[in-house]
């Protein structure tokens, strides 16, 4: 008998059995299931196998935490003992694609094309983070360390030099993933995104000084004058640009005789492409960027205390939807200009308060497996990766969830009153710091503590006072 037959019987039979499973798949850490009805699933069951860490339900799968390195071997098993049959994330994707809304796959999609280049994102920003410690005044001594000492001068604009190029660079990171998504040629998506930030362009971040002076470039084509603006930072108008691309692509690639689609498809795709995304496509888009981040700095700057109160409550809620997948292209858009974003430490603290909510069910309960559960998800939230905690521990007793939800965003309400700003995407959880501009540490490390000690403190008397 395998290692985990007994187990593979009993996940199966608290899905539904093998017949309710429509396709499967797994990650580094979950076995991903799109069944075809999600009714019959018995999460008790699921939570009572010893293998077993968590389970939920989001974008048309249902996914059973297992484990890095167990999960593998489960799946294999789970194979080998069905008819279920092997498959790839991405068939499981397409097939959970078709049992959801027009929004849920609108989501799904920003989805698909951020999270292949979040790696690069806040690799940059712990970089960023860096640099900040070096060129920042106040944080060792009074003034800033390259000032007291000079010679370290250089090395910090080496590291400034590497973290900037994700950053400035953005459109080729999201033209490349995009056209992945879009079934297009990746090559093809690339060359989109170098073509938008173009040094021969005036740079996305000189443009309101240069509207303000009058002086915007432009092309004369037969008379209609096109703008001749790049769109460093910018999300946007590389996303729509890459759509087009890659319907014009495979729309010629199933018409063009394969003898000349070398000579005809990309250029012609990338040429038309281009007039259009310099003569519509940038413009609008770009207006949309520009008003979307007005909304929210208006609202930030206006009533700060309500924008923090609301963005902290909604912001874990948003995780279980994914829908807070969306919010990275704010977030994006709003480290763009330099001004830094004031979303992203919310989400920080949002992911230590989970934690701590976690940690706290640790002294609570009396369950050994829930208890080295919920140690081992603490830490994993405070150093960013919340999902053992959120779906393993707290949303499955959900007062952790909701004392988590509370801690997070009177955490919030305070950093967005003192104006915590991140000047890029790093790490959301304890090493977030790094990432928060250096004369903003004292009110984030204090919002920090905040998220640390109400979590725990309300889970903790309520599981105590609850039994």
């Amino acid at each position: 008998m395998a290692k985990y037959t007994q187990q593979v019987e009993q996940i199966l039979a608290a899905i539904g059995g093998e017949e309710n499973v429509q396709t499967a798949t797994h990650c580094v850490t979950r076995l991903r299931f799109v069944l075809k009805d999600d009714s019959v699933v018995d999460t008790e069951a699921i939570e009572e196998i010893d293998i077993v860490q968590g389970s939920f339900a989001t974008n048309g799968q249902f996914q059973v935490i297992i484990g890095q390195g167990t999960v593998d071997t489960v799946y294999k098993e789970m194979v080998a003992q069905t008819n279920i049959g092997e498959a790839s994330k991405d068939d499981v994707k397409e097939a959970s694609a078709e049992n959801q809304n027009w929004f849920k796959r609108f989501v799904k999609m920003l989805a698909d094309i951020f999270i292949p280049i979040l790696p690069a994102i806040v690799t940059a920003g712990l970089l960023m983070g860096i640099n900040n410690i070096l060129t920042a005044p106040g944080i060792f001594m009074e003034e800033a360390v390259v000032e007291v000492y000079p010679q370290w001068g250089d090395f910090a604009d080496i590291i400034d030099l590497i973290a900037n190029a994700a950053f400035t660079f953005l459109p080729v990171l999201i033209g490349w993933s995009a056209m992945k998504r879009f079934g297009g040629s990746e090559l093809l998506g690339i060359v989109l995104g170098l073509i938008l930030v173009h040094p021969d362009l005036l740079n996305a971040w000189a443009y309101g000084d240069a509207a303000a002076e009058g002086e915007i470039p432009t092309w004369n084509l037969f008379g209609l004058e096109v703008n001749q603006i790049g769109y460093q930072g910018q999300v946007l108008p590389v996303l729509v640009s890459a759509y087009v691309l890659a319907k014009i692509e495979l729309a010629l690639s199933k018409r063009v005789p394969d003898a000349i689609k070398m000579l005809v498809v990309a250029p012609i795709a990338l040429l038309v492409t281009g007039f259009l995304a310099f003569i519509i496509i940038g413009p609008v888009t770009f207006a949309v960027g520009n008003g979307i981040t007005a909304f929210f700095m208006t609202i930030f700057d206006t009533v700060p205390a309500i924008g923090g109160l609301v963005y902290g409550l909604l912001y874990a809620p948003l995780v279980v939807t994914g829908m807070h997948h969306t919010f990275l292209a704010v977030d994006l858009q709003l480290t763009a200009g330099g001004g830094g974003t004031f979303l992203w430490p919310i989400l920080a603290l949002s992911n230590i308060a989970q934690g701590s909510a976690a940690l706290a069910m640790m002294f609570v309960s009396r369950d050994e497996k829930l208890r080295g559960l919920s140690g081992t998800s603490a830490i994993s939230a405070y150093l960013g990766i919340t999902e053992p905690a959120m779906f393993g521990v707290n949303i499955r007793f959900m007062y952790p969830f909701i004392c988590a939800i509370i801690g997070a965003a009177t955490a919030s309400v305070f950093i967005t009153m003192n104006g915590v700003l991140a000047s890029a995407i790093g790490v959301g959880g304890l090493p977030a710091f790094l990432s928060i501009f250096p004369q903003d540490w004292g009110p984030f490390f204090i919002g920090m503590a905040i998220a640390i000690i109400i979590p725990f403190a309300l889970t903790y008397f309520y599981g105590k006072f609850k039994k």
